[in-house]
């Protein structure tokens, strides 16, 4: 192996499970990031060239700077964690519940380029059921922060799990990254599949093999 797979390798694999945040990262206000960035985005469009007393771009830095700390990256800060209610399973539904095609934009930590995809929750419902919303919620969240497809795969399984008292949990996301896509080898037709099962997903291969197939039902509300 040569000296570029090496890197192309060790650069797209997860490094942990938890993203790696500093002990202060959550000090300074939202405020005072958006103007520290704001200050950054400046300098960077300045010394690739441009003109920031054009109409055009001299709003750009505190746009950007506003979009990172409250959109793009916002699921960093763990304030805005949804609340992922859950509910006692009196109607006594024991099958397996899949919400699929929840959509991810998330970033790719490595050159803060779009990843944008489909996520596919289902549980084995026991005790607890779990709004249906919460699912979509809970991946915007952990979406929302510089990623790696294998990290938020199993950051959103861990949470379901937690909330729902259960192992019984399967993820699966199917993504493009524009840092293939847009730049590097410029691949616009491949995307990246990663999965985490957990309890009986992990050990029934009839159940993950049932979980992949309504993963995969069309829904047509047209006709």
């Amino acid at each position: 192996m040569n000296s570029f797979e090496k890197t192309e390798e060790s650069e797209h694999q997860s490094s942990s499970f938890d993203n790696p945040i500093r002990e202060d990262a959550f000090l300074k206000s939202d405020e005072e990031k958006m103007d520290i960035i704001e200050k950054h985005m400046e300098g960077i469009l300045e010394t690739l060239g441009m003109d920031l007393n054009d109409d055009s771009l001299k709003g750009t830095p505190k746009r950007v700077a506003k979009m990172y700390v409250k959109e793009t990256f916002g699921g960093l800060n763990p304030i805005r964690e949804p609340a992922l209610n859950t509910f006692n399973n009196t109607y006594k539904y024991g099958e397996m519940l899949v919400e699929k095609n929840i959509v991810v934009y998330s970033t790719c930590e490595h050159h803060l380029m779009p990843i944008t995809g489909r996520a596919h929750i289902g549980y084995l419902s026991k005790d607890k059921v779990i709004g249906l919303s919460k699912m979509n919620r809970i991946v915007d969240f952990f979406a929302k922060r510089p990623q790696v497809q294998e990290r938020l795969t199993r950051q959103i399984a861990s949470a379901m799990q937690n909330a729902l008292g259960t192992d019984d949990v399967a993820v699966l996301i199917d993504a493009k990254h524009l840092c293939v896509n847009a730049r590097g080898i410029r691949d616009i037709d491949s995307s990246t599949v990663t999965a985490e099962y957990g309890g009986k997903f992990k050990n029934d291969e009839a159940l993950r093999s049932t979980f992949l197939t309504y993963t995969q039902l069309e829904t047509n509300f047209d006709s």
